[in-house]
């Protein structure tokens, strides 16, 4: 679904419900509202998956807000996900891609998990089995594209950040075109809790000093998946560590690319070599400011 809310007859029909409960859902704030010019209410779709995924709620007709089915897992076929992930993104098949992102979100699994666990693998299997010609040079392509279109809606399901939450923004320099890894990165890091953007592919080094400077976040990332040129990435690089430095701001950087070599001749707060290592290095930057406890509401 392209929308970011969907109305109460959506809603309370998507979850098998009568619409009046749904409505006393709203009233008690277990589901967050907005309001129309005219003064019809609309459910944000994040406020509604999250309802579902808190108090592991089934969504009887998914169909009815465009969404796939609930893909339940076991603890034992984090492999078998693994290949399947990789049978769909090489096929080309949007639903069964679709169905494995958002539907195991939908059913509780973590995105971080999904990211590191299943769709980092399976890139890296077809990166690997293009570079030895088993797949073609579209196929690999569209596999990146389908597959960025399905995280754009998982990033729309993820709550919104706390006003004071931490931001942090990144993306790729100058020559690097990959925006899997940046965008992964934004979506575990939202999921952390934190305002977090990704700025996009090939940045020129003075433009992301700018927004060093313009917005001053808490921390910033890069992803370095491809060099052109090892002596023009590190002199470029040095230049925005030093105006991070300058203005306190953590630099976390992580790809492919990132060999040991390079790194030891790079200055940065933290090395993350996947969405976990990163996300944990956010979390002790900033650790999360824990909920007052409260006593579990059943919403029927």
């Amino acid at each position: 679904m392209t929308d970011t809310s969907v109305t109460t007859r959506d809603a309370a029909q998507a979850l098998g419900v009568s619409q009046a409960s749904l409505k006393r859902w709203c009233d008690r704030g277990l589901l967050p509202v907005v309001r129309t010019p005219g003064g019809h209410r609309r459910l944000p779709i994040s406020g509604l998956v999250q309802f579902v995924r808190d108090r592991g709620l089934e969504i009887a007709r998914p169909h009815v807000l465009g969404l796939p089915a609930p893909r339940r897992r076991s603890a034992a076929d984090a492999e078998t996900l693994r290949r399947a992930m990789q049978a769909a993104l090489e096929s080309g098949a949007e639903a069964e891609t679709r169905r494995l992102i958002l539907g195991s979100y939908l059913a509780g699994t973590a995105a971080v998990e999904i990211l590191d666990d299943w769709v980092a693998p399976a890139f890296r299997a077809i990166g690997d089995r293009w570079a030895h010609g088993e797949i073609a040079v579209y196929e690999e392509r569209r596999a990146v594209e389908m597959c960025v279109r399905e995280l754009h809606q998982l990033r729309a399901f993820l709550p919104p950040a706390a006003p004071d939450a931490p931001r942090a923004i990144g993306g790729t320099l100058a020559g690097d075109p990959y925006s899997l890894p940046t965008t992964m990165l934004e979506i575990a890091l939202r999921e952390a809790g934190w305002h977090a953007q990704s700025y996009g592919c090939g940045l020129p080094t003075g433009t992301l000093v700018e927004a060093l400077q313009a917005v001053r976040p808490r921390l910033l990332w890069l992803s370095v998946s491809t060099l052109e040129s090892e002596q023009q990435f590190l002199a470029d690089y040095a230049v925005l560590y030093a105006a991070a430095l300058k203005l306190g701001i953590a630099v976390l950087v992580g790809g492919r690319s990132l060999t040991a070599d390079l790194r030891d001749r790079m200055q940065y707060s933290a090395y993350g070599d996947n969405l976990r290592h990163a996300v944990s290095f956010a979390r002790a930057l900033c650790p999360p400011v824990p909920d007052a406890p409260a006593a579990p509401e059943d919403p029927r």
